[in-house]
């Protein structure tokens, strides 16, 4: 099974140089994770069909559930004497808050963000019509966008997914094949449209459990010019080893440094280790930052794996296929 790899062909991108502007990401307040007070909102958004949950949700929807005794999010119901109060749920930050959309019932999470935030940009451009239909792109569907200017603040509605890939790992190698393709695809998706993700890790995708995954978390992203800037200094998840050293680094080859880790951490969490797949891994962790292979060769290269192993992608979601008149692959893998 070949996976070699084209040198950064087919990239958006420039060589750096001296001449580079620089991306500089200390705390900006307006890119800051907020802390906003639900209750203040709650009516902004009752009328646009969205309930915030309350302490009567939660304890209805651990009524018959063995876990209520040991949920966090039950325990904090029970100690509101309001029915009606919001009801935070302990395990997500504070900018975030579980909902449901009257007409249908459907679970979302809504998100706040700063109204001049970068995280807000890239979530409304990815979101934009043209681009939803990109097959390659992998986001959480976004149904709303609540802005409340006077206060600065946008709120982003969005479909609930998994808390991350780790919550529910794939269970066979036909999961973990479709799961890794979808996350290889969203980066050639983002880095065509030269967006940089920068915090690109297992933390940081998501299923829906039907077999799609989608990326998260755009805190630390970035729209880019064609030539675009150097990376001096990162809070990402996934470090590469030039920013360790204090050097400076092509922000496109940071996200593939952190794609490397994400398909590494995957492989160890399921057990499927795939020798090509670590090869191309392999290739992806060049210390030098100018000898990783651009997004688009990564496919590329994992694709032809696909195909070696009988697989291959539905091109309108990235979900895998069994290859025609291929009878064996299910039983070999």
């Amino acid at each position: 099974m070949s996976s070699s790899l084209e040198e950064r062909s087919e990239s958006p991108r420039s060589s750096p140089s001296s001449s580079s502007t620089t991306l500089s990401f200390d705390e900006e307040q307006i890119n800051s994770r907020l802390k906003p007070d639900w209750s203040k909102y709650r009516n902004v958004f009752e009328c646009n069909g969205y309930h915030l949950e309350t302490a009567r949700d939660v304890k209805d929807y651990y009524l018959d559930n063995d876990r209520r005794s040991t949920s966090p999010a039950y325990r904090r119901a029970c100690a509101l004497q309001d029915e009606d109060a919001l009801c935070e749920d302990p395990g997500l930050p504070d900018n975030l808050f579980r909902a449901t959309r009257h007409k249908d019932g459907k679970k979302l999470v809504i998100k706040a963000v700063n109204l001049l935030s970068r995280e807000l940009d890239v979530a409304r451009y990815i979101s934009s019509p043209a681009l939803r239909r990109d097959p390659m792109n992998h986001c959480i569907p976004i149904f709303d966008f609540l802005d409340v200017p006077t206060d600065g603040i946008c709120f982003v509605v969005m479909e609930e997914w998994s808390s991350c890939l780790l919550s529910r790992l794939p269970a066979t190698m036909h999961e973990f094949l479709s799961a890794i393709h979808q996350c290889i695809e969203h980066i050639v998706f983002l880095h065509r449209y030269h967006i940089v993700h920068l915090d690109i890790s297992i933390y940081n995708f998501v299923t829906d459990y039907r077999g799609h995954y989608a990326c998260i978390d755009y805190e630390l992203s970035r729209r880019l010019d064609i030539d675009g800037p150097q990376v001096f200094s990162l809070r990402g998840t996934e470090i590469p080893p030039e920013l360790e050293r204090g050097e400076a680094s092509d922000p496109y080859m940071v996200d593939i440094w952190a794609l490397a880790m994400l398909i590494l951490r995957a492989c160890q969490a399921t057990g499927y280790g795939i020798p090509e797949l670590l090869q191309i891994a392999r290739s992806m962790l060049n210390e030098c930052p100018g000898k990783r292979p651009c997004a688009s060769a990564v496919l590329r290269a994992f694709r032809r794996l696909l195909r070696s192993m009988g697989w291959t992608t539905n091109p309108v979601d990235g979900i895998l296929e069994l290859a025609a008149n291929n009878y064996l692959v299910t039983q070999s893998i």
